[in-house]
């Protein structure tokens, strides 16, 4: 694949699947700094679709391995619990990977303090959660989405500093991705069980609208970089310190 092919790809999937894309860029970048040998756990890992970036470390995988969905496509699991009750020793990971997993989880502020509880002082937590979703992976999804300030508050009265929230994108590029869920409901091959007027209706908006795919996801992809509307995004990267035991302690 020459260099050229490798950027046209790159530039595709930044476009047109970003969400995705700069999630794994983001993780990516984590996983560069990770020194060798370090102990990453990968809470609620699923497939373990970032075991190959953190080959260079002792790399575990966490999660309770009931979700309907993906039972069948599981990695194979080091860690097989309730995210609230990890069995592994206090202070023995160096950094905890939690993507997308937050809205699963009924108590999700026990699972951010369990996570700082496996954690070694100076450890990093790297956190991804969406602001707004559909529902899916059902019937285990609690919560709409979360919030910079839920960051603010929860992670650091878990234990942890040098707090990092780090927005994916802004409201063009949620409004992209929406607009393609909306593409895609309408397609032919999804209206089939509707009358014929209707679907034949539906199958002529969906033609109308086709451009779009194509076009406003790059359009999206500028206006979100002149940061016309700062409050609207897909979801949070997050990246926080476990700071010292000695500073939980509470003053005497």
């Amino acid at each position: 694949m020459t260099q050229f092919t490798v950027r046209a790809r790159d530039w595709r999937q930044r476009i047109y699947n970003f969400n995705y894309f700069n999630r794994s860029e983001w993780v990516k970048a984590w996983a560069a700094r990770t020194p060798a040998g370090a102990v990453v756990l990968d809470v609620g890992a699923g497939s373990a679709q970032y075991r190959s970036l953190f080959a260079h470390c002792d790399y575990r995988t966490h999660d309770f391995g009931q979700e309907p969905s993906s039972i069948g496509s599981y990695a194979k699991l080091d860690y097989e619990s309730d995210i609230n009750s990890i069995p592994i020793a206090a202070a023995s990971v160096d950094v905890v990977l939690c993507t997308e997993v937050l809205e699963h989880v009924p108590e999700p502020i026990l699972a951010v303090r369990e996570m700082a509880r496996i954690l070694k002082p100076g450890g990093r937590l790297l956190l991804t959660a969406p602001l707004g979703s559909l529902l899916h992976q059902q019937p285990y999804h609690f919560y709409g989405g979360y919030t910079p300030y839920w960051y603010e508050k929860f992670v650091r009265e878990a234990g942890f500093v040098d707090l990092i929230v780090e927005a994916n994108r802004g409201f063009f590029g949620s409004l992209t991705q929406e607009s393609t869920r909306f593409r895609e409901l309408i397609r032919p091959r999804n209206t089939r069980q509707l009358s014929f007027m209707n679907r034949a209706a539906a199958t002529l908006l969906w033609l109308l609208a086709w451009p779009c795919d194509w076009l406003f996801p790059p359009i999206a992809h500028w206006l979100d970089g002149l940061k016309l509307e700062r409050v609207g995004t897909i979801g949070y990267h997050v990246s926080a310190t476990r700071r010292s035991l000695a500073e939980d302690m509470p003053a005497c």
